[in-house]
């Protein structure tokens, strides 16, 4: 099964995945956590990358696609794979469907969370992230601390504070960014009936885990 997260940055998207990625047995992949190892180590990929990401700016297809086509090839991604990140404009799913159709296989659930504005915003400036790669357990120091303050809870590794997650003006520019490149697909997947949103918000009781839990029965239940 191919499923892909839609929604505004700090909607709770890795959440989502990562919930329903260990329950079902299919990877996560994200393109923000591909990017930000690449921007770590200073490979000539991430090195370009953050050119755009540092600014708040969509990284360009000619970097995004290709590392995600190759992705899709390995192993642990024969029996599906939930994209988290990908695709945010209507030319990125064009090419994905390309991807999939050689491989003979389709995107067959698109899960669109949304969260209120201001929400997010908080969200993000309370959002501490695990340093092991391997690990990348998110946490929010108002929702989800973890037990040790600094240190997560699965790895024992140190948190930190992503810095496109410390400036809200920044946090600002990519919800505009998203509102006029990324809000299009959600009529692209309804139009191809895949569609699924979610509000993920406070004022109503009902987080992440929730979706994630709903979308889990229905799957095992087909």
């Amino acid at each position: 099964m191919n499923i892909i997260m839609l929604g505004a940055q700090g909607t709770g998207k890795g959440t989502v995945a990562g919930l329903i990625s260990g329950e079902i047995g299919i990877p996560q992949i994200s393109t923000g956590d591909i990017f930000r190892k690449n921007i770590s180590e200073q490979t000539p990929l991430g090195i370009e990358a953050d050119k755009y990401i540092s600014k708040g700016n969509l990284v360009p297809d000619e970097i995004t696609v290709p590392m995600v086509k190759d992705r899709l090839t390995w192993e642990d991604a024969k029996n599906g794979v939930i994209l988290d990140g990908f695709p945010r404009t209507i030319e990125q799913a064009e090419k994905l469907d390309e991807i999939l159709a050689e491989k003979g296989e389709k995107v067959d659930l698109v899960i669109n969370l949304t969260t209120p504005k201001e929400e997010i915003i908080d969200r993000m400036l309370t959002r501490r992230v695990c340093t092991n790669q391997e690990c990348k357990a998110t946490y929010n120091i108002k929702l989800h601390p973890p037990v040790k303050e600094g240190i997560c809870d699965k790895c024992g590794a140190p948190l930190k504070q992503r810095a496109d997650d410390s400036d809200p003006e920044a946090i600002k520019r990519r919800l505009e960014i998203y509102e006029e490149k990324t809000s299009p697909l959600v009529q692209y997947y309804e139009k191809q009936g895949v569609l699924r949103t979610e509000t993920v918000s406070l004022s109503i009781n009902r987080m992440g885990k929730d979706v994630a839990t709903d979308i889990v029965k229905e799957i095992r239940g087909k």
